[in-house]
């Protein structure tokens, strides 16, 4: 039962990419955990897959229409496909299972990578939440930035990377704001530039987890993308008629919901 609701979450999760640009991906490790009853670990990489192929079909639509910055997106990979790469290579791989004990309770990797999921999740819904407020302050900062802020777009690059490699998520919160304030690209461009990172990065995150020899259980790692992959055709299509601006605080609150979901039940568990 549980698995059938995983894969109808995963439908949910391309829809959200579609409609929306950006946010469902940070979905996918909860589905794969709580749903699916992947690893912790396993499933940042199954996300970095999932995301990265996602991404991928969202960024080709974008570069259609001349809405992709190849060089924001490149001076921004530099350091982000680097941090990834290494951080799903050796930093991950190296961490011991259990990290520490107090008494009974014992803290594991697994935790670690979950309750450090949860918080980004908070964080992104927040930001979602606070959506129209986010684009009105941006717009009012560009006067008071350079055209292109080398140093802003290769610090955010580094921590996306980081980031995206830990959790397996795509980090478009921190970056679209990074691109507009940094590159100083109007907001549908910086959609567009987003996504092109977030597949670039997810892709080269997997590759590093192919390296290290995870075990990849590819018969169900591709059935699940594809239902992701029917969700953002079909999201990608209604995008047409539903306004995404209006359902992304909406979509916040939701994940908001998720991401404290996540920490209480992990932290609680433990306790």
């Amino acid at each position: 039962m549980l698995s059938l609701l995983g894969y109808f979450a995963a439908v949910f999760i391309g829809l959200s990419l579609g409609i929306l640009g950006g946010g469902g991906s940070i979905l996918t490790v909860p589905v794969l955990v709580y749903l699916m009853g992947v690893n912790p670990v396993l499933s940042t990489a199954y996300s970095l897959f999932v995301v990265g192929s996602t991404s991928v079909v969202g960024a080709s639509g974008y570069f259609r229409r001349g809405l992709v910055s190849l060089k924001t997106a490149v001076v921004f990979l530099l350091p982000s496909l680097l941090a990834v790469f290494v951080v799903r290579k050796l930093l991950l791989p190296a961490i011991p299972h259990v990290l520490f004990s107090v008494g009974n309770v014992v803290f594991t990797k697994d935790l670690l990578v979950l309750v450090t999921f949860a918080m980004l999740m908070v964080g992104a819904a927040l930001s979602m939440i606070r959506a129209k407020q986010t684009e009105q302050v941006l717009a009012e900062k560009l006067h008071h930035l350079p055209t292109f802020n080398y140093p802003l777009i290769l610090g955010i690059g580094l921590v996306v990377g980081l980031l995206t490699g830990f959790v397996g998520a795509g980090g478009g919160f921190l970056i679209i704001p990074a691109l507009v304030l940094g590159a100083r690209l109007p907001m549908k461009l910086a959609v567009g530039t987003s996504l092109a990172i977030i597949a670039l990065n997810s892709l080269i995150g997997f590759s590093g987890d192919i390296s290290a020899g995870t075990p990849i259980a590819w018969t169900f790692l591709l059935g699940f993308l594809s239902f992701t992959l029917a969700g953002i055709v079909l999201g990608t299509y209604l995008a047409r008629f539903i306004p995404g601006a209006k359902l992304k605080p909406a979509f916040g609150w939701f994940a908001l919901t998720m991401g404290l979901f996540i920490l209480l039940r992990e932290l609680v568990f433990v306790s």
